[in-house]
């Protein structure tokens, strides 16, 4: 039942459905990639709540996306309406942290706004990650596709691990690694030359918890996001003993977004997942193949590890990554990479010379 009533208050609004987008995507500011939100938005039960600045100087504040896409500037319509909020409107974590009682007062606000005409079209703002300062390192699922794991084994530095784990391998990418969906990846070649993609679903904590068990797991997920675990695998596999984080934590390699759909009834197991390389797809599959799915991954992350509202999981990446291919294949300055998943939304990001 509480999971149940949890899942009825983050449908909130149900602002995304199926509606269509006015205007045209937003050009490149200040070397970010063109917003590539498109003509028409996909169906989805639940919100999308963004962070975003009017006109890219100003700093983040919380948003959330209307069918028409209008962005609902939750501090000023709370403003307006003469509401005081539980969480501060200008912080994503702040929002998440509030739970449901902050879930049912956006929905609030988004179903007043939607009454009422507004100016801040989506294409006209800057969308950063919605969560652009995380509290904490991004908690990173490895080897979570079979394919993936049988097509690394070749390439491996590690060829002792030749059979996939019996549990999650979790590892952690640094918080600076964070980055926004539309804005640049950056390349140094006194760091790294082998920059590769991996594209994955991003879940996002919602309340705090240790000791979580599978059956309660899900009701811990505030909502979801398209997320990228960018990484340098010269760095990731030749030095610092193998040992992943530095490989996996330069600045900026780990874009997210465009926004957070809350959970709602979007159902995370049958999410198409797409990577694209100047326009050529590279990964295409379905989260449905997670080896380990979200509540044993949440569960034993958990397992004498507090997780806090806020916290990101990025679930594993599907197989056709750049490194085990042959000949191999890696991102180069210039490049577009591109990372998308039904029914939450794409990602953009040019690879450019630091």
């Amino acid at each position: 039942m509480e999971y149940a009533r949890r899942q009825f208050i983050k449908l909130g609004a149900t602002v995304a459905a199926g509606a269509a987008l006015s205007g045209n995507a937003l050009g490149a500011q200040e070397g970010r990639d063109a917003n590539p939100i498109p003509g028409e938005i996909p169906a989805i039960k639940g919100l999308r709540l963004v962070s975003f600045s009017p006109d890219g100087k100003a700093p983040a504040r919380v948003g959330a996306v209307l069918p028409n896409g209008r962005v609902v500037d939750l501090a000023a319509e709370a403003g307006r309406s003469g509401k005081k909020l539980s969480f501060d409107p200008r912080q994503m974590l702040s929002l998440i942290a509030a739970g449901d009682k902050g879930l049912a007062e956006v929905s609030a606000l988004v179903a007043k706004a939607a009454k009422t005409k507004g100016a801040l079209q989506v294409q006209d703002v800057r969308l950063f990650s919605p969560i652009p300062n995380p509290r904490a390192n991004i908690y990173c699922v490895g080897w979570n596709y079979l394919e993936h794991f049988e097509e690394g084994k070749d390439a491996r530095a590690d060829k002792a691990v030749v059979k996939l784990p019996e549990h999650p391998v979790f590892f952690s990418k640094a918080t600076h690694t964070m980055n926004g969906p539309y804005d640049p990846i950056p390349f140094d070649p006194a760091v790294s030359t082998l920059i590769d993609w991996e594209g994955e679903l991003a879940v996002i904590i919602g309340r705090r918890g240790s000791n979580i068990s599978e059956k309660d797991a899900m009701d811990y997920v505030y909502g979801y996001s398209t997320y990228n675990d960018t990484t340098a695998r010269d760095v990731q596999q030749k030095r610092h003993g193998g040992q992943w984080f530095k490989g996996k934590s330069l600045d900026g390699h780990g874009p997210m977004g465009p926004w957070i759909v809350t959970a709602g009834e979007l159902d995370p197991t049958k999410l198409h997942l797409v990577t694209r390389v100047n326009g050529v797809v590279k990964q295409d599959a379905s989260t449905g193949q997670m080896y380990f799915k979200i509540p044993q991954i949440i569960a034993e992350l958990s397992l004498g590890l507090t997780l806090e509202p806020g916290d990101v999981i990025a679930t594993g990446t599907p197989p056709g990554v750049g490194f085990a291919r042959k000949p191999p294949e890696f991102l180069k300055p210039g490049d577009v990479m591109e990372t998308e998943i039904s029914g939450i939304g794409l990602i953009r990001n040019t690879i450019r010379a630091a």
